[in-house]
């Protein structure tokens, strides 16, 4: 009996390398509406909110165009960003395995698609979840929980898969296992001491535990 029927992907620092890309788009922002550039880790203190819902508190009756400015470049720059190296195939043998596959990501939902997207795994995905879709934000597990009752997963059977804090705050609301992988993670050392269910150094390890447990 295979251990898992149903796996929730986050996308930055999990799927995809984006922190350039994240980080090129709000400092375009800043320097061309604030005049002013933002350390990565001011940036990465912004984290949770979608960005639409940052722009629009920073910006009010401006946000509009804001936002269309800020999906402009990060459409545009979008190489600054790629999948890591060796998901793609980790996706499509999940897939083979009918294990049903969702995103729950903090992402707006724009941002979630171009990227999705442009690197060609939209496909691979049964549901797909981001900030904008939610009423509470991760590390709410309101995410988690919309897939396991789409799908009518059994809890035990459904694990959470992400580089963050908030993942791991957001599977254990939800009641459901959490792997935490560490090859790109802002949060290192904290997801170190949150005693995940699982944690991973290269996607080569994850790809092993699924080959194992299917």
């Amino acid at each position: 009996m295979r251990k898992y029927d149903g796996v929730i992907f986050d996308i930055d620092g999990t799927l995809t390398s984006t922190n350039e890309l994240i980080f090129s788009t709000f400092n375009h922002i800043t320097k061309k509406y604030l005049n002013k550039t933002m350390t990565d880790q001011e940036i990465i203190a912004l984290f949770g909110p979608t960005e639409e819902k940052i722009l629009e508190d920073w910006f009010g009756e401006q946000a509009p165009a804001v936002k269309s400015d800020y999906y402009n470049f990060y459409n545009d720059n979008h190489h600054l960003a790629d999948i890591y190296p060796g998901m793609r195939e980790l996706l499509q043998f999940l897939k083979e395995q009918n294990i049903l596959l969702s995103i729950y990501t903090g992402k707006g939902r724009e941002a979630s698609l171009i990227t999705l997207k442009k690197l060609g795994i939209d496909h691979n995905f049964d549901l797909i979840i981001t900030g904008s879709d939610v009423a509470e934000h991760k590390p709410s597990p309101e995410g988690i929980q919309l897939f396991v009752d789409k799908f009518q997963l059994q809890k035990e059977k459904v694990l959470m898969v992400g580089d963050a804090p908030a993942d791991i705050y957001a599977a254990r609301s939800a009641g459901v296992d959490v792997a935490s992988v560490l090859w790109d993670s802002y949060a290192y050392d904290k997801v170190l001491t949150m005693k995940s269910d699982y944690l991973f150094h290269s996607v080569e390890e994850l790809h092993q535990f699924f080959s194992a447990n299917l």
